[in-house]
C-alpha cells in the first residue's frame, strides 16, 4: 500500500513538474523570448510520450526556431511533429509555409493538398496557396483561396487584406486604396494601417504613409511587420540609420532576419 501511494505522489509531482515545464515554454513564447521558448519546447518534445502532445511541442518549437531565424531547423522540427502525429492539420499549415519561404513552392503545395484533407476550413494554408499562386502570376487562383476562406469566415481581416493586397501587387492602387479605407473605417486594427502605408509608399505618398505606420505601431507595438514597413518608408526617404534601427526592432520580436537579408544590405556599416 505505502509503495502504490509513493508511486502515485511521484506520478502527481513528475506531472506538477511537467505542466510547469509546459507553462514556462508558452510565457517565453508570449513574451517574445524565442531562445528560451526553444530551450523549453526542446526538452518538453524529448521527454513527452504521448505523441499527439510531443507533436504540439514540435511544432511550437519549429515556430520559435523560424522566429530566431534558424529556417532549416525549423523545417526539421515540424517534420518531427508531423511524424509524431500524421493528422495535425497545423503542422501541415506551417510545413507548407516554411518551404514556401525556402523558395521549394510545390512542395509547400503539396503539403497544403494534404492539410486540406484533414481541415478544409484551414485559414493559414489558405492564406499561404494565395501567396504562392500570386507569386506564380496566376491571380484568379489567388483570389479564389482568398474568397475561400470569406465562405466560411466573412469577416476573417487576413483574407480581406489579402484581397486588398493583390490589387495593390498588381498595380491597382486605387482599388487597394478604397478597400484600405473600408477596412479602417470598419476596424481601425494596426494590420491595417500598416497596410495602408504600404499602399501610400507605392503612391509616393511618404507623409501619409509615415503617419499611418506611426498609427499602426501606435496600437501595437509588437506588430513586427510594422517596423520593417516603417523601414522600407524611411529607406525611400533617404533614412538609412533609422530605417536599420526599426528592422532590428522587427527582428527582436521575431521576424526573421533572414528573410530581411535584402534589407539589411542597404545599411550603413557599423562603426
Amino acid at each position: 500500500m505505502k509503495k502504490h501511494l509513493l508511486l502515485v505522489v511521484l506520478a502527481f509531482t513528475f506531472a506538477n513538474l511537467y505542466s510547469q515545464d509546459a507553462k514556462t515554454a508558452e510565457e517565453c513564447f508570449k513574451k517574445a523570448d524565442y531562445k528560451c521558448a526553444e530551450e523549453q519546447y526542446a526538452k518538453l518534445a524529448e521527454k513527452e510520450q504521448i505523441q499527439k502532445y510531443q507533436s504540439e511541442y514540435y511544432n511550437n518549437l519549429g515556430t520559435s526556431q523560424r522566429r530566431l531565424g534558424k529556417t532549416s531547423l525549423a523545417l526539421k522540427s515540424y517534420e518531427a511533429a508531423l511524424r509524431a502525429n500524421p493528422m495535425s492539420a497545423p503542422v501541415y499549415a506551417n510545413l507548407a509555409s516554411v518551404n514556401s519561404q525556402k523558395g521549394n513552392k510545390q512542395k509547400a503545395l503539396e503539403y497544403i493538398d494534404k492539410g486540406l484533407q484533414i481541415d478544409a476550413e484551414n485559414v493559414d494554408m489558405y492564406l499561404t496557396r494565395s501567396k504562392i499562386y500570386d507569386s506564380q502570376g496566376k491571380k484568379e487562383l489567388a483570389i479564389k483561396d482568398l474568397n475561400q476562406i470569406l465562405s466560411f469566415a466573412p469577416e476573417n481581416i487576413f483574407a480581406r487584406t489579402g484581397l486588398a493586397n493583390l490589387k495593390k501587387n498588381n498595380g491597382d492602387l486605387d482599388g487597394a486604396l478604397k478597400d484600405y479605407n473600408q477596412l479602417i473605417s470598419e476596424k481601425p486594427e494596426s494590420l491595417l494601417y500598416n497596410g495602408r502605408a504600404e499602399v501610400y509608399l507605392k503612391m509616393k505618398k511618404q507623409k501619409e504613409a509615415l503617419t499611418d505606420i506611426n498609427k499602426a505601431i501606435s496600437i501595437d507595438p509588437k506588430f513586427a511587420q510594422s517596423y520593417v514597413t516603417k523601414s522600407l518608408i524611411l529607406f525611400d526617404g533617404a533614412k538609412p540609420k533609422e530605417a536599420c534601427v526599426n528592422l532590428e526592432k522587427a527582428v527582436a520580436l521575431g521576424y526573421e532576419k533572414a528573410i530581411l537579408a535584402d534589407h539589411f544590405a542597404k545599411c550603413p556599416p557599423a562603426k
